[in-house]
């Protein structure tokens, strides 16, 4: 895609939604690191209906220790891979306040050591609560950028480098929360709306396709 028609695409994207965010309910960065972490191979509506009752009783690293892994369970068990989910908070809570005094790091390294945290969930941390432009590609970012040619690879990673190369600058601090949305609601995985895509000229499948 060439550079007027990224900035156009993104341009487009801001006027529609010019405050873009997760759509993960948190209230520090301590909660949106929890719900990031159990948020992988399920959807936010699910993690939300979780966290809102487990942060009323433990929304502090030590609070969610107090719990135990089992009394964390009670609070998770409907969201897809619990029991994994549930020790990785467990760890995760007791080496923030081994390591870090409690708080959540802003520096990739830290964050990846954290158990449960990978790149995508570093990325979500470092862009959404410290406001640094990362990228973390997660099924819907990966499709759109394909689909739409705004980066092409075979890869997460690949597709995360291009990405951050390619989004003109002053939009790249939201172009995470953007091309998410777009992924969920528009770009879909199997029945993509592109008839009603406010970006669909500026696509490489929709031109193709005559819109």
């Amino acid at each position: 895609m060439k550079l007027d028609d990224r900035k156009e695409f993104f341009k487009r994207l801001q006027t529609l939604n010019p405050h873009p965010t997760t759509e993960l309910e948190y209230n520090s960065t301590f909660e949106l690191l929890i719900a990031v972490i159990l948020s992988a191979q399920a959807t936010d509506v699910s993690v939300n209906l979780a966290t809102r009752r487990l942060y009323k009783v433990a929304n502090t690293p030590r609070a969610i220790l107090e719990l135990g892994e089992a009394g964390l369970k009670a609070y998770i068990k409907t969201i897809g891979l619990f029991n994994s989910k549930a020790k990785n908070v467990i760890a995760t809570c007791q080496k923030l306040l081994d390591k870090h005094g409690g708080e959540v790091p802003a520096e990739r390294q830290a964050l990846e050591a954290l158990p449960g945290v990978g790149r995508k969930t570093a990325n979500v941390i470092l862009n959404t609560a410290f406001g640094q432009p990362t990228m973390a590609v997660d099924t819907h970012i990966f499709r759109v950028a394909n689909r739409t040619g705004l980066a092409l690879g075979k890869t997460p990673l690949i597709i995360e480098r291009k990405l951050l190369k390619s989004i003109p600058p002053e939009y790249l601090l939201d172009a995470h929360h953007w091309l998410i949305l777009h992924g969920r609601y528009v770009c879909k995985a199997r029945t993509p709306n592109c008839a009603e895509c406010i970006v669909r000229d500026l696509c490489r499948t929709g031109r193709t396709q005559g819109f």
